[in-house]
This record gives structure tokens, sequence and C-alpha cells, in this order.
């Protein structure tokens, strides 16, 4: 009898579906749906900038990775979202995004740069706590950057790429936070 109950219980566990992810207080759902895709939760983090929870971090992908270099590679669907823990002012999201996309761009930043103003252009005067920001990219279409009800597209993968690059590139924002994306926590 007990092995038995043992086996349902094993069982039951093993067909749970995933279920959404909870981090500082965050949920995320198991799923987003973009342009009739299923998305799948790959993983969450919280940005901390010293004792300060900045942000907390959803990873969204078609096909689900633990590799950094597989997920930026990869011509699929993908979304960031971003829940702001604290008021931000528009200088201080680009200023760190613009670090972060320097730092991973490389030699490719000159044929960039005007995408990227065009980036940093979208991000409102200030997102506040409890807002978001929501980045997909569509392959095909380009990044969509959505806050506060408004969305602008910025055009091609190399962008996409580059933008993703500052959370999962070779020189991520925080190494810990990538890690969280990619489901290694």
């Amino acid at each position: 009898m007990k092995k038995t109950l043992t086996a349902v219980l094993l069982s039951l566990t093993l067909a749970a579906p995933v279920m959404a992810k909870e981090i500082a207080g965050v949920n995320y759902p198991d799923t987003a749906t973009v342009d009739g895709k299923e998305l799948k939760l790959n993983g969450v983090g919280l940005r901390k900038k010293a004792i300060f929870k900045v942000y907390t971090v959803g990873l969204y992908l078609e096909t689900p990775s633990k590799d950094a270099a597989q997920v930026l590679k990869a011509d699929e669907i993908k979304r960031v979202r971003m829940f702001m823990k604290r008021d931000l002012k528009k200088e201080q999201i680009t200023e760190a995004i613009e670090n972060g996309f320097k730092k991973n761009a490389g030699a490719d930043l000159p044929k960039l740069q005007a995408r990227l103003d065009t980036f940093k252009a979208a991000i409102p005067a200030e997102i506040k706590e409890g807002e978001e920001l929501i980045l997909t990219y569509v392959p095909g279409k380009g990044t969509n950057v959505q806050t506060k009800g408004k969305a602008i597209d910025v055009e091609g993968k190399d962008f996409a790429d580059a933008l993703f690059s500052v959370w999962l590139g070779k020189d991520p924002v925080d190494g810990g936070l990538r890690d969280g994306m990619l489901g290694k926590d």
C-alpha cells in the first residue's frame, strides 16, 4: 500500500504541468502567446544594484534552453518581460541597457547605433514601480518595445541579438540574473 501511494504521488508530481514562477513577489505565467505561437517561461531573475531590487525579469522562448548562445542564435520569437521593483528614470534604464548593449555588440555597434537610439527614444521619461517593459523579438518583424500602453518596433535580428545580449551575452549586466533567466537557478 505504501509503495502504491508513493508511486501514485510520484506520477502525479511528474505529470503536473509547469506552474508559474514567482520571484520577489512577481508572478510570471508559464506561457505567453505571441503571433499565435506559445512561448514557454525559460526562467526568471532579479536584478539588484547594491542593496536595491531594481526589476524582475522573465524570459519566454519558443524552444526553452539553458544555453545562452543557443537562445541568442535561434531565429525564433523570444520575449523579455521586465517588472519594475522601483521607480526608474529614462536615463537610468537607457544608460544601463546601452552600456550592456555596447559591451556585447562590439564591432557591430556602429551599424546598430541608429536603431539603439530609436529604442532609447521609445523608453518613457519614467517607469514607475509595478510597471512593465516588454521586449519581444519576432522573426521578420524585429523587436517590439512595449511600455505604458505604447509600442514601437526596431528592425533586425542583429539588433535583437545585441539587445538580448545585455542579459544573456558574454558580458551580461548580471551573471546571476542570466543564470536565472536560463533556468539554471
